[in-house]
């Protein structure tokens, strides 16, 4: 048994419980939203270009809807990583002649730039990187791959996920109404301010994906647990 637990540890089995209804929701919300940008998308795109395009969106629809309340999946990483992605992808698919340092440049770029302006979204390096090698219908959109379709079918995820989500009562998009929902001082955990939290990821020196809002609950539930006598 410990040899199993050692293995799934090593290759990061998730073992957090999720119920089956949890697991149905993030499904629904996926199929709505991915409906969503090819309706929008087919709008101002022409159709050779929908599949390259929707393509990153689609990773940032595992996030919104498997993981809202998510540090990754919030509105600014998921905005701020698709268009400065975007226009790293652009920059170096006009100004970088090999294609294969072209795309190595742009997704390590984007990543950089992400990091540096607090938007880290992984779907980031898939819009930069379709900038370099989508073919001739994204290459001719030139800077207008930035605003359409990137821009506006973040913007569409961004008011489907919203919508979606409030619809459930234990979800919330963005993660801050989850958290008007349930006060600070009623959780009980004053001891523990944002400071805390700041100073003790700091000295981690990782990017961890959970929101403060998320670690507080967690602290929450597990102090209030009965030890079994």
């Amino acid at each position: 048994m410990s040899h199993w637990y050692g293995f799934r540890q090593f290759i990061g089995l998730e073992s957090t419980p999720v119920s089956h209804r949890e697991r149905l929701v993030s499904l629904i919300g996926g199929i709505i939203c991915v409906l969503a940008l090819f309706a929008v998308s087919g709008y101002y795109v022409h159709s050779a270009a929908l599949v390259p395009i929707v393509a990153s969106m689609g990773a940032s629809a595992v996030l919104l809807f498997a993981v809202p309340h998510g540090a990754l999946s919030q509105p600014w990483p998921l905005l701020g990583g698709h268009i400065v992605s975007a226009i790293v992808g652009v920059t170096c698919a006009m100004w970088v002649p090999n294609l294969i340092a072209a795309a190595a440049l742009a997704v390590g770029l984007a990543i950089g730039a992400m990091h540096y302006l607090r938007c880290l979204h992984p779907p980031g390096g898939a819009t930069a990187l379709t900038a370099v090698i989508g073919g001739p219908a994204v290459s001719e959109l030139g800077y207008q791959y930035v605003l359409t379709p990137i821009a506006v079918n973040a913007a569409v995820m961004f008011m489907v996920a919203m919508l979606f989500n409030f619809i459930f009562p234990w979800r919330r998009y963005p993660a801050y109404l989850h958290r008007l929902r349930r006060p600070r001082h009623e959780l009980g955990l004053a001891p523990i301010n944002h400071e805390d939290f700041v100073y003790a990821l700091s000295q981690m020196d990782t990017f961890v994906d959970v929101t403060e809002e998320d670690l507080l609950r967690i602290y929450e539930l597990a102090t209030r647990r009965k030890t079994p006598p």
